[in-house]
């Protein structure tokens, strides 16, 4: 798997004051902004080509990262104007730029220790996704994963979805079907969730799955990020 798209366009607003002022990826922890754990990642995982969607603060990524080549990466943005376009959307839009093979998309705003190369490089359907152990904030979990690795809505318990996914552009064929008619959807470009996206197809078994146990952070406060750069510094002093 050679693509990669991260989602980098978030508003940040549960991290306020931190991102008044710079975009959640670009927030650091362990001595380094989040999205360069993933570019590092990526780039260790034979990736080579990634984009990274934007749209608060956008020009403070490509400022910060430049076209990738200090991490042996090319990188492209996909800006998606001043409101983001939410997952959906904002996958949508990054598809021409992305190609017509499996992809690895991954939320800027977690941290994980997940191995990238163990990732299916083919999923078995349209799209398959890392989930973790439902962290406090969560405890009602997303999806549940059954004995033969698809996810549903219907059984229990569930697991949280990791924010880290392998992809087929095709799984946006039918996102119209997904959303409905609504206003948000009939925007140009659309802006839409992606979950409803999954959950259609989750209903006819096309979304597989798989469980990591090891370290996940879902960085969506500035109290989680204190913690995850607290114990990040503590690995590299020990």
């Amino acid at each position: 798997m050679r693509h990669a798209l991260i989602f980098a366009a978030g508003l940040g607003e549960r991290m306020r004051p931190l991102t008044d002022h710079t975009p959640k990826p670009l927030l650091v922890a362990g001595g380094k902004p989040l999205i360069v754990w993933h570019l590092e990642k990526l780039a260790a995982a034979d990736v080579h080509y990634v984009v990274i969607n934007s749209s608060h603060l956008a020009e403070q990524l490509p400022q910060a990262l430049g076209d990738g080549a200090r991490w042996g990466l090319r990188i492209r943005y996909a800006y998606e104007g001043p409101v983001p376009l939410e997952t959906g959307g904002g996958m949508l839009n990054a598809l021409p730029l992305l190609g017509p093979e499996p992809f690895i998309a991954v939320n800027g705003d977690i941290w994980t220790d997940v191995d990238l190369s163990t990732l299916p490089r083919e999923p078995a359907g349209l799209a398959h996704l890392v989930m973790v152990d439902n962290p406090p904030h969560h405890p009602e979990g997303d999806f549940a994963l059954d004995t033969t690795g698809r996810l549903n809505m219907t059984d229990v318990p569930r697991l949280t979805f990791s924010g880290l996914g392998i992809y087929r552009p095709e799984l946006l064929r039918q996102w119209r079907e997904a959303v409905g008619t609504t206003a948000e959807s009939a925007t140009k470009p659309p802006r839409f969730k992606l979950r409803d996206v999954l959950r259609a197809a989750m209903a006819r078994g096309e979304i597989s799955g798989s469980h990591h146990a090891g370290a996940w952070t879902d960085v969506g406060t500035p109290e989680r990020l204190a913690t995850l750069d607290a114990a990040l510094n503590a690995s590299l002093r020990g």
